[in-house]
């Protein structure tokens, strides 16, 4: 994938790069980061969703879309991009 974005980067002009690899590698470890932090990120939301599984249960709560709203809420109050 960071291949794919530096190789159409530079393509288009967008971007310059005296060692591609090297930018690749950069890019690659900024996606692996978000992903990483989207990863805990739905860790947490299980938690929390565990915590009132109960409750979801007895009120018929759709665990899914909650999971999203919820997933969203969070992503939107520490600044992650989803």
């Amino acid at each position: 994938m960071a291949f794919v974005i530096v190789r159409d980067l530079i393509k288009k002009e967008l971007i310059t790069a005296e060692d591609r690899n090297e930018l690749t590698d950069r890019v690659a470890k900024v996606i692996e980061a978000d992903l990483k932090k989207e990863e805990e990120l739905e860790e947490e939301v299980k938690e929390l969703l565990l915590q009132y599984s109960e409750k979801m249960r007895k009120e018929n709560v759709d665990y899914g879309e909650m999971f999203r709203k919820i997933k969203t809420m969070l992503a939107k109050e520490r600044g992650i991009i989803l």
